[in-house]
């Protein structure tokens, strides 16, 4: 059932983001799986149920379904919208400028920064548990009155309340484990015929044999980070019981735990192994190591009878909490010195996005969404253990219910995530305000040439259509937006200062003003950042709830995930699965398999379009004669190119096309917002491709038809955008004469592609 029949052109149709089904891919009721599984597969039309929508004369259709991948679990769905901070800190590395250095000093740097949001939210973590409610709250009477819960651990001493506590952010870690090592199994378990790397390449590229099989690294990252994770909480635990007896094995297990996360921020620096023999000679000792350390702090914890009490924070916590952000402040800075260096040494034809300043703005990211998650967590227990009255310096709880205050280094988050909400906001109206007049203009030279002389009853679709076209630009217009972000995050490191000494907004206020209200002003204006944060999150928890209801809001989620896990998980283990890594070697082994029986046409839509290149730069040369590529609503220049010159730039196209002695097409709209022209026109520079054949891929489509209406019709015809495309005449024929090239049989007559505006 597989099997074409012997000599078959067939046209191979990828969709793009948000899980499509194969019916609407194929715009045919009635399938059956060819190939694969429920998670990815082939479809056909049933036999004898008619032709696919679209299809040209002589030339089967099929369609790979991959978006289950992303779209089609709701509890992954839902989940993975928690998983957002490693997401993006997974995703920096790929926006450097240059090919080299994944397994170098920017590599290395991307993983510690990764390392510490891990850290980041197990201290959250423990931060919740350990100092708030055991430290903080249990202790007062009035704190735990009412909640029989809490109540009983007043029985127990200081020692083993602290160690009884510690266990949640273990177990927390341990599920973090769990999500990521059964993600692996469902969705990365595809074995690509091809070879792994070698770790010690610092320079890669799409076609480097085994790019997408990188399960091997996942999995050492994900040990290096429990083993991370764990000496967080052990350091912590430690570092509270500073006033117990015994202070000599105490001050001996801290060192030996300090060590534990010092070893796992070295083997974070280094590549990971070549071989499972290797990789085990360093996680066996690393293992033994961490169930060791743990157990004793546990065991001494909960044999600690006498604990010095002390008002305020768990000893220790306020300066791991901002020794973190020092650090990744420190981390932010060298990411964006070393992107500069190699920007600088390595000049590129064409202009990345944000000058190759994509990793630090996104390493940024990362780091900003974590403080917004992990301040929420900890100022949400705080609230709910004071029965809704956040206290800070100004206002602070009485002494008899407890302190209950958070770290000043959550303070600061709150103030600067506010700060930063409101600038980017400002930056983005700004931003369409300014670029408003050169979009119009753009839609104007469209609008005039492709509808001259309209009549005046189609004034206003003309008028709707100038608008569509003016709104399509934005795309290009997001630059600015991500620049005011990385000038606020960078801002942000002055306050570095600030945390270790433990002063927050509203004490600095007080400090440097000598009117009382100054203070209660500082207050009200961090509370509200409090909230505005709280709130985001929140809302971000409740699309979670609401994508794990729903499977169109899951559909909705998951165009977010299939941009954010296209490339493997290289640094951040328990970032959600890399769906490429299944996707792109299933793709490569189905098209060697069709173009041994015939010509084969990878029709790729939008996103699929990127993963017909990928697929493409992957098949054996043996295969290529008889591949032909089409794309359409294809971002791959005007997205990708300038997202990830590394890997998809002017040369990776150059060579996508040579591979194929130029069978390709690619059908493009105006009133496309995401697709567009990959070669010659006036958005973009063209790339320097030898081969004049250059100029005969991107083929303009008019959108739409007319602005009139159709004597036969009722209504003007339909503003197309981004989909569909496989209804247009000038896609059959794209179709048809590419399966003539790819198949030695000569040419079909193809629509020439229709003039930009001047």
């Amino acid at each position: 059932m597989g099997e074409a029949p012997g000599g078959e052109a067939v046209e191979l149709r990828v969709h793009g983001v948000s899980g499509a089904s194969a019916e609407k891919i194929l715009d045919h009721p009635i399938l059956v799986r060819v190939a694969g599984d429920r998670h990815a597969g082939f479809y056909r039309p049933r036999p004898g149920t008619g032709t696919a929508g679209g299809a040209s004369p002589g030339i089967a259709v099929e369609a790979y379904r991959w978006g289950a991948l992303t779209a089609g679990a709701a509890v992954r769905t839902a989940s993975s919208l928690l998983l957002l901070p490693f997401m993006l800190s997974n995703l920096a590395i790929w926006l450097r400028p240059t090919a080299a250095d994944r397994f170098g000093l920017l590599g290395a740097l991307c993983r510690l920064l990764a390392g510490s949001i891990t850290v980041a939210f197990l201290l959250a973590i423990v931060g919740t548990t350990v100092n708030l409610v055991g430290w903080q709250c249990v202790p007062y009477a009035e704190c735990r009155a009412g909640r029989g819960y809490l109540s009983w651990l007043v029985a127990l001493p200081m020692g083993p309340r602290l160690a009884l506590l510690s266990l949640i952010p273990l177990l927390a870690l341990r599920l973090f484990w769990a999500i990521g090592a059964r993600s692996a199994q469902a969705f990365e378990g595809f074995t690509p015929t091809s070879p792994e790397p070698k770790s010690s390449e610092l320079t890669e590229s799409l076609t480097t044999p085994g790019f997408w099989d990188d399960e091997r690294i996942t999995s050492w990252l994900r040990q290096i980070h429990v083993g991370l994770g764990a000496g967080t909480v052990d350091v912590s635990l430690l570092a509270g019981l500073a006033g117990a007896e015994r202070s000599m094995i105490r001050l001996l297990l801290l060192d030996a735990a300090a060590a534990l996360v010092a070893f796992c921020a070295v083997l974070l620096c280094l590549p990971a192994p070549a071989g499972p023999a290797q990789a085990r000679r360093l996680l066996r000792p690393l293992w033994v190591i961490v169930a060791t350390v743990t157990c004793l702090s546990l065991v001494y914890a909960a044999t600690t009878r006498s604990v010095e009490a002390v008002v305020g924070q768990l000893p220790g916590y306020e300066g791991g909490a901002g020794g973190l952000i020092a650090a990744q402040g420190v981390l932010l800075v060298a990411i964006a010195v070393v992107t500069v260096a190699r920007q600088s040494a390595n000049p590129t034809g064409s202009r990345p996005f944000l000058r190759g300043l994509g990793t630090p703005v996104v390493a940024a990211l990362s780091v900003s969404v974590s403080a917004a998650f992990t301040a929420t967590l900890v100022f949400r227990v705080a609230d709910q253990l004071d029965r809704g009255n956040i206290p800070d310096p100004i206002r602070p709880n009485p002494p008899s219910y407890g302190p209950l205050l958070p770290p000043v280094a959550y303070w600061w988050a709150a103030l600067a995530g506010l700060t930063a909400l409101l600038l980017v906001a400002a930056s983005a109206a700004a931003t369409l305000l300014l670029t408003r007049r050169r979009r119009r203009a753009l839609a104007n030279r469209v609008v005039e040439q492709d509808y001259p002389n309209p009549p005046a009853d189609a004034a206003p679709r003309a008028g709707l259509v100038r608008k569509i076209i003016a709104k399509s630009q934005v795309t290009e217009e997001l630059g600015p937006v991500l620049v005011v972000f990385f000038v606020v995050s960078a801002l942000g490191l002055a306050t570095v200062a600030l945390d270790l000494l433990g002063i927050g907004p509203t004490e600095l206020a007080a400090r440097l003003s000598k009117h009382a209200g100054t203070g209660l002003i500082a207050a009200y204006v961090t509370d509200a950042g409090i909230w505005v944060i709280s709130l985001l999150v929140v809302g971000l928890l409740l699309l979670g709830y609401r994508a794990y209801r729903s499977r169109e809001t899951r559909r909705l989620v998951a165009v977010l995930w299939d941009l954010g896990t296209f490339w493997p998980r290289t640094v951040h283990p328990f970032a959600p699965p890399c769906y490429a890594a299944r996707a792109v070697p299933e793709l490569a082994k189905r098209v060697v398999a069709l173009a041994g029986r015939g010509p084969v046409v990878i029709s790729g839509h939008s996103h699929g379009s990127v993963l017909a290149a990928a697929t493409i730069l992957q098949l054996p040369p043996a295969a290529l004669p008889s591949v032909a590529l089409l794309t359409h609503g294809c971002p791959l220049r005007r997205i990708y190119a300038r997202l990830y010159p590394a890997y998809l730039g002017d040369q990776t196209l150059c060579e996508l096309g040579d591979r194929l002695d130029w069978r390709w097409r690619n059908l493009w709209r105006d009133t496309d917002p995401i697709g567009g022209p990959l070669f010659n026109h006036h958005r973009g520079a063209r790339p320097s491709c030898d081969d004049p054949a250059v100029g005969s891929v991107d083929v303009r489509l008019r959108d739409p038809r007319a602005v009139t209406i159709d004597p036969d019709d009722t209504v003007p015809p339909p503003v197309e955008r981004h989909w569909p495309y496989h209804t247009q005449p000038q896609y059959q024929a794209a179709v048809r004469e590419l399966a003539g090239r790819a198949g030695g049989a000569g040419t079909y007559p193809v629509p020439g592609p229709e003039p930009p505006p001047p």
